[in-house]
């Protein structure tokens, strides 16, 4: 008979407990389909008292996630513990360096340490796997490093932090301001500790830089991301997008360029009748183009307990077959240190702008753009507030620096009042 495949499981919180009932509750069938028995031997977390909904009473209990990682009754280390350094790199480490496979939830530590860890493992001869630090419950990098591997891979873009997502839609559909949605997401539990990580689009960003390295054969480069978050955004945005036929989303898109490998994590607008303009409130999506498949759209819940717990038993359930692949679907020894696009694509932008009521403030406007190349598709002036009014610009296509150039020069003028917002229009 085929031994089963030991699991030891560090971090019990919403994910951990989640693996845990999978398995007590699908033992029959995890076998039948991988041909062994699947089995929890220990697990770890800091607090073994407190009620966690499901029993623990049949696995022995580590209260350091590193004893966990070294011991010998266990085959596979399953970290749910988050955070890019301290007790989940050290029990990694150890799990590798014991002879373990690792499955882990973790895209902040595999997008600032991936290649490392992936280096670590192969020459070990051992696998990370890490479905669910991406898209919850999507198969995305199963997609990518499997069913997608005969692509040369064009592009790579989605909305990849349902928090963000629902307070873009909530906007919308609710008529509420960014503020008054944060307080609601703190109040349901949907922010990270560090609210910046999801508001910021760091935690989304640390998934573009996994999809990217898979897609583009690089090292995970989280540094090479523009990052912007969502907090600029007003419902003012929500309808003057809405108006002109688009939606506003955080967008992650990863392309090759010939100035380089382009990676954004910012909102965006897209096409309101888009897969990606229809995405409500915190479900995920990922697009992927590649030159055979051309496009494909991977549509679902991009986490909590089942769908994030399902993704984790997906990983295990390819390691009790005996499936292995390299970490970021080639030998890590093989990724280029991908050159940053300094400059990307150009695209159509919207810009807002509170201009004060002045003599020859529209001429102004757009004698600055004019000079700093960036031409005008499209303007328009909403009511006036008190002594200043929204205007509303469509530029044609342009770079982000010369744009950057012209924003320099309204700011300067003095007819424009506070901070112009600038978003990029993305063709999807």
């Amino acid at each position: 008979m085929t031994q089963a495949l030991r699991l030891g499981i560090a971090g019990l919180g919403t994910v951990g407990v989640g693996v845990v009932k999978i398995v007590r509750r699908h033992a029959d069938l995890l076998q039948a389909r991988t041909g062994r028995a699947v089995e929890i031997t220990a697990v770890s977390a800091r607090d073994a008292s407190k009620d966690r909904g499901v029993n623990l009473s049949d696995y022995a209990w580590e209260t350091d996630p590193v004893a966990l990682a070294k011991r010998d009754d266990i085959d596979v280390f399953v970290e749910l513990m988050g955070g890019e350094n301290g007790p989940a790199k050290a029990s990694v480490e150890a799990a590798l360096a014991s002879g373990k496979d690792v499955v882990t939830a973790n895209k902040a530590l595999l997008a600032i340490h991936g290649q490392a860890l992936a280096e670590q493992a192969e020459a070990a001869g051992r696998v990370i796997r890490f479905e669910a630090a991406v898209a919850g419950g999507i198969p995305v990098i199963k997609s990518l490093t499997e069913g997608l591997a005969g692509n040369d891979i064009t592009r790579v873009m989605g909305v990849m932090n349902g928090t963000c997502n629902y307070i873009l839609t909530r906007m919308q559909s609710q008529e509420l301001g960014y503020n008054a949605l944060f307080e609601e997401c703190a109040q349901l539990g949907y922010l990270e500790a560090d609210p910046n990580l999801d508001v910021g689009g760091i935690d989304a960003a640390h998934k573009l830089a996994l999809l990217s390295s898979i897609a583009f054969g690089t090292r995970p480069n989280f540094d090479g991301i523009e990052i912007e978050g969502i907090q600029q955004i007003s419902l003012d945005d929500i309808h003057q997008a809405a108006d002109m036929g688009y939606r506003i989303k955080l967008l992650g898109v990863a392309q090759r360029t010939a100035r380089g490998l382009e990676q954004r994590m910012q909102p965006c607008l897209v096409p309101s009748d888009s897969a990606l303009g229809q995405l409500e409130g915190g479900t995920n999506m990922v697009v992927i183009e590649g030159d055979a498949v051309e496009q494909i759209v991977l549509r679902g819940p991009g986490a909590g307990e089942g769908p994030t717990a399902s993704a984790v038993m997906g990983d295990v359930c390819d390691l009790a077959r005996g499936l292995q692949i390299p970490t970021f679907g080639r030998p890590a020894a093989s990724l280029q240190d991908a050159p940053a696009a300094q400059t990307g694509l150009p695209a159509p932008y919207y810009l807002r702008l509170g201009l004060l009521d002045k003599p020859g403030a529209l001429a102004k406007v757009a004698a600055i753009l004019g000079d700093a190349g960036v031409s005008i598709d499209r303007m328009r002036q909403y009511a006036h507030s008190e002594s200043t009014a929204p205007v509303l610009i469509v530029t044609h296509k342009t770079t982000r620096a010369t744009l950057d150039h012209a924003l320099d020069g309204l700011r300067d003028t003095d007819v424009v009042a506070g901070e112009p917002v600038a978003l990029r229009i993305e063709q999807v």
